[in-house]
């Protein structure tokens, strides 16, 4: 384990200064992704001029969901999105040929190439507005539920990498696959709404099966919404989270044993 965690910061390191070394690119999309931030902030100010909540969610309840949204998706930006997206292209070229051969696990190798400063720094923005959306709204978290608060954003992380991973190794099977990995970055997306707008089935099919709802809903409400169950709240996102990620390692070690190298 120390020796990937070794490997692991020398590639976080080697990112770092690819990342620095083109320093226009780094604050241009950092500015891209503020501006797209703020943009879900203005949507929801105009829907709360008409309404005074949606469902039992209270204005500055949703500005905490976006907030908590904004750094899940974020974290999962900086570290899996550009390395899962790119495995249809490793796998289209024989590239992933040079990953498969060094003495380290693959899923490991293919997953974290690369890292984005920039979307660390945009999930701090989400966590200054999770603070403000709690101030407004004259809530202090006891430390129980900050540390679940904190515990649940990473099995957030961990639903979006699982299912991405899933569609990214279909391409072992189909020589073009960047538009299923693509496609799920952008319904990802959903799970910034609050869940009380979606339908019973749809609620069950996307908090079990594809759990994209609860990915920021579970980790907002067991903040301020807890109502004295926090303990099921995480246990669905556990469960959720835990079973995806391992269907998700099953399927990638499945679909390895498919792949035709560029050299055979």
């Amino acid at each position: 384990m120390r020796r990937y965690f070794e490997i692991w910061g020398i590639m976080l390191r080697n990112s770092l200064i690819r990342e620095l070394s083109f320093k226009a690119n780094f604050i241009l999309w950092m500015i891209v992704e503020v501006l797209w931030f703020c943009g879900q902030i203005v949507f929801f100010g105009i829907i709360f001029g008409q309404v005074n909540q949606i469902g039992d969610w209270s204005k500055w309840e949703v500005v905490l969901l976006l907030g908590t949204h904004q750094m899940i998706a974020q974290l999962f930006q900086a570290f899996f999105f550009v390395n899962v997206s790119n495995i249809p292209e490793l796998v289209r070229t024989g590239k992933l040929d040079s990953l498969l051969v060094l003495p380290i696990d693959s899923q490991f190798a293919v997953s974290t190439k690369q890292f984005g400063l920039d979307s660390v720094l945009n999930a701090l923005l989400g966590g200054v507005v999770v603070i403000v959306a709690l101030t407004q709204l004259h809530v202090t978290p006891s430390a129980i539920a900050i540390f679940l608060y904190v515990i649940a954003l990473g099995f957030g992380v961990a639903v979006h990498y699982s299912i991405m991973l899933t569609l990214a190794a279909v391409s072992f099977w189909i020589v073009r696959a960047q538009g299923l990995v693509y496609g799920y970055f952008n319904f990802l997306q959903i799970a910034r709404y609050p869940d009380v707008i979606f339908p019973r089935v749809f609620l069950f099919v996307f908090g079990w099966i594809v759990p994209v709802v609860i990915v920021a809903n579970i980790p907002a409400r067991l903040l301020i919404k807890s109502l004295g169950q926090p303990g099921w709240l995480m246990l669905h996102l556990v469960l959720a989270g835990s079973i995806a990620f391992c269907l998700s390692r099953i399927f990638w070690r499945f679909a390895l044993r498919h792949y035709s190298s560029a050299s055979s």
